[in-house]
């Protein structure tokens, strides 16, 4: 995905949102751990380069892990969740089912964070700061994440089947998905631009590249060979042939060519209000970079619980 990098490119594009309300009526805060964890931000960076110079695909992640856990019932760490006898988790829906990985650094941070201010930062917040930091370290926009969520104390296999976008959608759908997290157009093109870093398995685009039509033919053709029409499930292939390794706008650049590696990457060009924004993001980076960090910040705010309803996980894939 990535080469290991050693520099944390601080403040690209720093950008806030007003307090966010969460489920419970209290607000979230940039500030919220000042007093009770100061070394919050330290500490999930080192966390976050470490991991990052070990495995640099390992950014993309966690930024993924962001994402599909706000995406089910709000960003409440419930996707970090294991089975247990009262529900089936989110690891196992078949969006996230070998899949979805990280789940070890995040146990090193909050291994750290409960050294440094035992029983404060919740797991759901730890996503949300490396999910920042991951893109950061990869060459992307920074952003203020805002904190002081709780964690959930059950998790939904059912509902991250249900709501967690699939890569065969098609721009109604996707949009449909996104809409449903008050998410608008200009949130989903922007926040698809994180596919400019990571992995995808051959079961994952297959039908696009040999049954669609809007696709270059020489690219799904070399395509082709690497992941057949039967076999090879488990195949990665890079979502951005160009610079795998940075966060950039490259990934636009590909879809004005036909070459975006899923169906739903390839239908945010495909003739709809949504190519104007790619095009946008393909001539100008730092469009895309202020973009995708607004976006970043309002898929941070989908339903956080607050307050004194949820719990601060001891152990991130467990209730307390």
């Amino acid at each position: 995905m990535a080469e290991a990098c050693s520099l944390l490119l601080l403040l690209v594009f720093v950008l806030s949102a007003a307090p966010v309300e969460g489920r419970h009526g209290s607000k979230l805060s940039q500030n919220y751990y000042k007093s009770t964890c100061p070394e919050v931000f330290s500490i999930v960076q080192s966390e976050v380069e470490a991991a990052l110079n070990k495995e640099p695909r390992m950014g993309a992640s966690l930024l993924r892990l962001h994402f599909h856990d706000c995406f089910v019932n709000g960003c409440d760490g419930s996707i970090l969740l294991d089975d247990n006898a009262t529900f089936i988790g989110e690891k196992t829906a078949p969006p996230n089912i070998n899949s979805t990985r990280g789940f070890n650094v995040v146990d090193d941070i909050k291994a750290r964070l409960e050294d440094a201010c035992p029983g404060v930062v919740s797991c759901a917040d730890i996503l949300a700061i490396a999910a920042r930091d991951s893109t950061v370290i990869l060459g992307g926009p920074s952003w203020k994440v805002k904190l002081g969520r709780k964690d959930a104390t059950t998790a939904s296999n059912a509902a991250a089947t249900e709501f967690i976008p699939r890569p065969n959608l098609s721009i109604r759908a996707l949009v449909s998905s996104f809409d449903a997290q008050g998410l608008s157009l200009k949130d989903l093109v922007a926040l698809s631009g994180a596919h400019t870093i990571g992995l995808a398995k051959c079961e994952t685009f297959r039908a696009h590249i040999h049954n669609d039509s809007n696709i270059d033919p020489t690219f799904a053709k070399s395509l082709q060979r690497k992941c057949p029409r039967a076999g090879k499930d488990n195949i990665h292939q890079q979502l951005d042939l160009q610079t795998p390794t940075s966060f950039d706008n490259s990934y636009f650049k590909n879809l004005l060519k036909k070459k975006g590696l899923l169906r739903s990457d390839q239908e945010l060009f495909s003739g709809t209000s949504a190519d104007s924004l790619v095009k946008k993001y393909a001539a100008d980076s730092s469009e895309f970079f202020k973009h995708f960090s607004k976006s970043m910040i309002k898929l941070g705010n989908i339903k956080p619980i607050t307050g004194s309803s949820g719990k601060i996980r001891i152990n991130c894939r467990k209730v307390n």
